[in-house]
């Protein structure tokens, strides 16, 4: 069993865009994206990097981290 994953940023929707299209090229969500994509979260200490094969799934570490590194560089308490 995996992790709880959300749907594909790729993945056209009702709208003309996709989401990866409305997001500027230059935008810092793409650097942290990129930052923690490149991170070996296991190396790192991170519990739950591989989810057990029971359960309920976590949610994935690597979006758990973008969320808290997008959320401190814009200074987002919650």
């Amino acid at each position: 069993m995996g992790h709880v994953v959300g749907q594909s940023r790729y993945q056209a929707t009702l709208y003309p865009e996709m989401l990866d299209e409305v997001i500027a090229a230059d935008s810092a969500v793409r650097v942290v994206d990129g930052f923690v994509d490149s991170l070996d979260l296991a190396g790192l200490g991170f519990s739950n990097v591989e989810a057990e094969a029971t359960g309920r799934p976590p949610y994935d570490p690597r979006d758990l981290l973008k969320l808290y590194i997008y959320g401190y560089l814009n200074q987002m308490r919650s």
